[in-house]
C-alpha cells in the first residue's frame, strides 16, 4: 500500500511528548516517517525521544523543545529543523491544554492562555512551516481539532472557542495554500482516554454519560487516531483539503 507509506518523510508534531501527540508520532514513525517531537518540558521530551529511538533508531527520532506560542522561538526552531533534520513535509499541530470552569468565572488570563495555546500556536507553527512547504510546492498540515470544534459542553468555553477557531483556521489555510500544493485538514478526536481526560474517566457519572452518549459505547484511545492521521499525512489523501475528520465513536452523528 504505497499510498500510505511515509518512508523518507519528515514530520514535526507539536505537543508530542505524551498523550495523543506521542501516539501520533509513534504511528507516523511506524508508517516510515522520520519524526520530530516537540514540547516545553525538556526532560519529558528527552524521555519520549529515547523511548521512540529504542524502537525506531536514533536517526529517525528527533526532539526540539520550544514554546509554540512564542513567535520568535517558533520561527527559529522551524528553521533549525529544516537545516539540521531536513524538510518538514508533514506538520501535526497538536499542542493544547484544557481549562474547566464556568464561563462567568473564567478570567481573561485563563481565556487567553487556552486560546493562545490551542489556536494561535497552530497559526504560528503552521505559517512558519508553510513558508518552506509553499516554496517546495507540497506539504501536509494536520490540525488536531476536537468534537468541541462543532459541539459545546458547560465549563469548557475557552477550549470550545479555540477548537472551533481551529476548524475554521484549517479552512482558511486551505483557501490560501492549497493552490501551492499543500493539503491542510483537521483531525477531530472524540473523548480520548489520556492524562488530560483522566479526571473525567474517574468521574463515574461522566463516564456513564460518555458510554451512553457515544454509539461506540466506549472511550477512544490515542491509537484510534493513528490510522486517520497516517492517511491524512500520506499520498492517499492528496485531493482531500479543508476537511475535519471526526474520530469520535459516532458521537457527532447522533442526537
Amino acid at each position: 500500500m504505497n499510498l500510505f507509506d511515509l518512508s523518507g518523510r519528515i514530520a514535526l508534531l507539536t505537543g508530542s511528548s505524551r498523550g495523543i501527540g506521542y501516539a501520533l508520532a509513534r504511528g507516523l514513525a511506524e508508517a516510515g516517517a522520520t519524526i520530530v517531537l516537540n514540547g516545553v518540558s525538556a526532560d519529558r521530551l528527552a524521555q519520549a525521544r529515547e523511548r521512540l529511538r529504542e524502537e525506531f533508531g536514533e536517526a529517525r527520532v528527533h526532539a526540539y523543545a520550544f514554546d509554540v506560542t512564542d513567535p520568535d522561538r517558533v520561527t527559529g526552531a522551524v528553521e533549525r529543523i529544516e537545516s539540521e533534520v531536513g524538510p518538514i513535509e508533514i506538520l501535526v499541530n497538536n499542542a493544547a491544554l484544557q481549562h474547566r470552569q464556568p464561563l462567568l468565572d473564567v478570567s481573561l488570563e485563563d481565556w487567553n492562555r487556552v486560546l493562545t495555546t490551542d489556536l494561535t500556536s497552530a497559526f504560528l507553527v503552521g505559517r512558519a512551516v508553510a513558508r518552506f512547504q509553499i516554496a517546495r510546492g507540497s506539504g501536509k498540515i494536520i490540525n488536531v481539532c476536537s468534537v468541541q470544534s462543532d459541539l459545546a459542553r458547560p465549563t469548557i468555553a475557552p477550549y470550545t472557542a479555540a477548537k472551533g477557531g481551529l476548524r475554521n483556521l484549517t479552512r482558511a489555510m486551505t483557501a490560501e495554500w492549497a493552490s501551492s500544493g499543500l493539503q491542510i485538514n483537521g483531525l477531530a478526536p472524540g473523548y480520548i482516554h489520556t492524562e488530560m481526560t483522566q479526571a473525567l474517566v474517574d468521574d463515574t457519572e461522566f463516564d456513564a454519560w460518555l458510554r451512553g452518549r457515544a454509539p461506540a459505547g466506549r472511550w477512544g484511545t490515542p491509537d484510534d487516531l493513528v490510522g486517520p492521521a497516517v492517511w491524512l499525512a500520506s499520498d492517499g489523501s492528496r485531493y482531500v483539503n479543508g476537511q475535519v475528520i471526526f474520530v469520535d465513536g459516532g458521537m457527532t452523528s447522533v442526537v
